[in-house]
């Protein structure tokens, strides 16, 4: 190192951090940057944290790339100088001060799963505007066409025997006509009914920041706590009508009503008969605390991932707060502006795929808690009243449990109460 080179060290971000990944450089190599310029994104257990430039100077070196381990007090970036005080050649043992972090809290859910593919651009048709004269030997073959067909191969001056036909037979349409003629004629075999061009393309992406933060979570989850899943259909008929009536004499600063909110003033009605599925499990020092408190995690998929804002003490709120509360968390967590208190806390967890939430699902726990709801999407269906085929609206729920906790027994107790309380939601408010 030369005597005029500057090594910034990962300073101590504080609250324990001894480490932290390297999300994203905002410099590279040979960048002249000011003071105060932010230089990485370092992601800690904690948080997300933009460190700035401790100097203005050249980058010479940077140590670590994006999804890289480094431990505070060890080399994260060089400068290079010209010995002439515009760097201090002593090592910066001291702690830099940091600016308050970005709260991207890792409270993280269900198994996400992207799939990136690169599309090639579909294949342009080619149009022959002159006839084709094929040279091939004539076969000896029946052909079978329609005399629309036949016409249209007359015209274009076209040997039918050297056209293979899709349909029934061998028989040859229009469709087998227009690929041929798009072919130049070289079309041997029967065609496709749509043309698509084989894709070998692959799009490597390194799992990083959040990503990472979210595997991690999915791996702790469903490998140290032994899931049981239990499913039932909900009758939401007489639901839909009350919220449908709720929201056409709500108030113009109130929020309009999904399922959600009638679902959770349900669950903190119901809890506290079964408190075992209200808890977190200490697995390391085997005690499990049951929570009195109802504080509903909400699962929110966001552009940077999945986040579980929390909306605490639903048992103290009527319909209108926690529908208000929750378009808040849910909100502040996909904009980026949730704090820290929004996003940790949980004692149980809601995860709804709204219109995308299919027939069912086996949603992983959200660790230290033991239990958590999924929530589908309500659909009208024909079902069997008093001998008699009606039209209801009926909603799925999977539910998942901690087998070392909670028995199954108390499982699906807890679920036959809240479906009790949703097929009558009377009962919600009383």
């Amino acid at each position: 190192m030369n005597m005029g080179d500057y090594v910034f060290k990962l300073p101590d971000i504080g609250e324990g951090v001894v480490e932290g990944e390297i999300v994203s450089w905002h410099v590279k190599v040979g960048d002249t940057i000011v003071e105060d310029a932010p230089i990485v994104d370092v992601m800690t257990d904690k948080a997300t944290v933009t460190i700035p430039s401790p100097t203005s100077g050249i980058v010479k070196e940077l140590s670590g790339e994006v999804g890289d381990m480094i431990a505070v007090g060890t080399a994260l970036i060089t400068f290079s100088g010209s010995g002439d005080d515009v760097f201090s050649t002593e090592e910066n043992t001291e702690t830099i001060p940091v600016p308050e972090p970005v709260i991207e809290e890792v409270v993280e859910l269900e198994e996400k799963v992207v799939e990136v593919v690169e599309k090639k651009p579909a294949p342009e048709k080619v149009l022959i505007q002159k006839p084709i004269k094929t040279t091939k030997v004539r076969q000896n073959t029946r052909v079978l066409a329609s005399p629309a067909v036949r016409r249209r191969a007359r015209e274009a001056e076209l040997d039918l025997t050297f056209v293979s036909g899709s349909g029934p037979a061998g028989r040859i349409r229009h469709a087998d006509l227009d690929a041929y003629i798009a072919a130049g004629g070289a079309v041997t075999g029967a065609p496709p009914k749509s043309y698509s061009t084989k894709r070998t393309e692959t799009n490597e992406i390194k799992v990083v920041g959040l990503r990472r933060k979210i595997a991690e979570q999915m791996v702790k989850s469903k490998f140290s706590i032994p899931h049981f899943s239990y499913f039932e259909e909900i009758d939401v008929t007489e639901l839909e009508k009350l919220r449908k009536f709720l929201n056409s004499t709500k108030d113009e600063g109130q929020p309009k009503l999904t399922y959600l909110p009638f679902i959770m003033m349900a669950l903190a009605k119901i809890m506290p008969k079964h408190q075992e599925c209200n808890a977190h499990y200490d697995e390391e020092n085997n005690i499990v605390t049951q929570h009195s408190a109802i504080h509903l995690g909400i699962a929110t998929q966001t552009d940077r991932g999945l986040f579980v804002p929390v909306v605490k003490h639903v048992e103290a709120m009527d319909i209108w707060q926690s529908a208000a509360e929750m378009q808040r968390v849910s909100g502040s967590a996909r904009n980026g502006t949730a704090s820290l208190d929004d996003l940790t806390g949980s004692t149980f967890t809601i995860t709804s795929l709204g219109r995308d939430g299919g027939l069912g699902a086996t949603p992983i726990i959200n660790h230290p808690e033991v239990s958590i709801l999924g929530v589908h999407k309500a659909r009208e269906m024909p079902v069997v009243q008093d001998g008699k085929v009606v039209v209801r609206r009926i909603m799925n729920v999977s539910s998942s449990f901690d087998h070392r906790i909670v028995d199954g027994a108390n499982g699906a107790a807890l679920v036959q109460s809240l479906k009790k309380m949703l097929e009558h939601p009377a009962l919600i408010f009383m």
